[in-house]
C-alpha cells in the first residue's frame, strides 16, 4: 500500500499515462480535502488562497513527476521556486503549515506514493481540527491591545497615566509612530483591564483627553487585521 505505483520492480520509476492520470487524479482528491479543512479551522479565509491549496498538490506533483531522478532538471526547478518565493507575499503561520503541507503530499503524488500521501492527509486534517477545536494554544489571559491617536504637540510620556491606573490592572507602551504626514502620533500600549465592564467609560476619558480622535481597543489579533 505504501509502495510507489511508479516503481516498475528494478528500482526505476516509470511513468505511463494510467499512472500520470491516478497520481494527478488523486493530487486533486487530497488537494480539496486539505483546502475543506483548512476552511473548518479557520474563521477568515480567501476564494484565492482556498483553490491555491486544491491545485498546489498537482503542481508539486507535476514537476516532481518531470525531475523523476533527473538532477539537472532539479537543480533548475530549486531555482525557479527560489523566485517564486521572493515574489510571493508572507502570510500567517496558519497559510504557510497549508502551504507546506500542500507541497508535501505533491511530493508524495509526484513520486507515486499514493497511500503515503492519503494517510499524510488523514493523519495531518485530523491533527488540525482536533487542534482547531480545543482551543490549545490559545492565550487565556485578558491581555488586549489599545491603539490611542493624539495630536503630534501633546507628550504622549505620562499622557494616560492617571486614567490607566484608574482602569487597568496592566499596561505597557508598545509602539508609537508618527501619522497622517506627521500631524498626529499613534500609541499602542498592551493593557489588562481590571474590570472588563469599564473599558467604554475609560475610552471616553482617553477620547476626551486626545481631541476626541481615534481610539481602537480589542484582541491583538483583531487589530492586527486592521493594519
Amino acid at each position: 500500500m505504501l509502495e510507489s505505483i511508479l516503481n516498475s520492480g528494478n528500482g526505476n520509476l516509470t511513468l505511463t499515462i494510467g499512472n500520470l492520470l491516478i497520481c494527478s487524479l488523486i493530487s486533486v482528491v487530497l488537494g480539496v480535502v486539505i483546502a475543506a479543512c483548512y476552511m473548518h479551522c479557520s474563521e477568515k479565509y480567501s476564494k484565492s488562497f482556498v483553490v491555491t491549496l486544491v491545485i498546489l498538490p498537482v503542481l508539486v506533483q507535476a514537476v516532481i513527476t518531470m525531475v523523476n531522478g533527473n538532477l539537472g532538471t532539479g537543480v533548475a526547478i530549486v531555482g525557479a521556486f527560489s523566485l517564486v518565493r521572493f515574489r510571493s507575499i508572507p502570510g500567517n503561520a496558519k497559510e504557510i503549515g497549508s502551504v507546506f503541507f500542500t507541497m508535501a503530499v505533491g511530493l508524495a503524488t509526484g513520486m507515486g506514493y499514493i497511500g503515503y500521501a492519503a494517510i499524510l492527509t488523514v493523519m495531518v486534517s485530523a491533527v488540525m481540527i482536533i487542534l482547531a477545536k480545543t482551543g490549545f494554544g490559545v492565550k487565556k489571559s485578558t491581555d488586549k491591545q489599545l491603539k490611542i491617536t493624539i495630536p503630534e504637540n501633546l507628550n504622549y510620556t505620562d499622557l494616560f497615566d492617571d486614567i490607566f491606573k484608574k482602569y487597568l490592572c496592566e499596561y505597557k507602551l508598545l509602539k508609537a509612530k508618527t501619522t497622517n504626514l506627521g500631524s498626529m502620533f499613534e500609541l499602542t500600549y498592551s493593557i489588562r483591564l481590571a474590570d472588563e465592564q469599564k473599558e467604554k467609560e475609560m475610552i471616553d476619558e482617553i477620547r476626551v483627553r486626545n481631541g476626541n480622535l481615534t481610539v481602537l481597543c480589542g484582541q491583538v489579533s483583531a487589530l492586527s487585521e486592521e493594519l
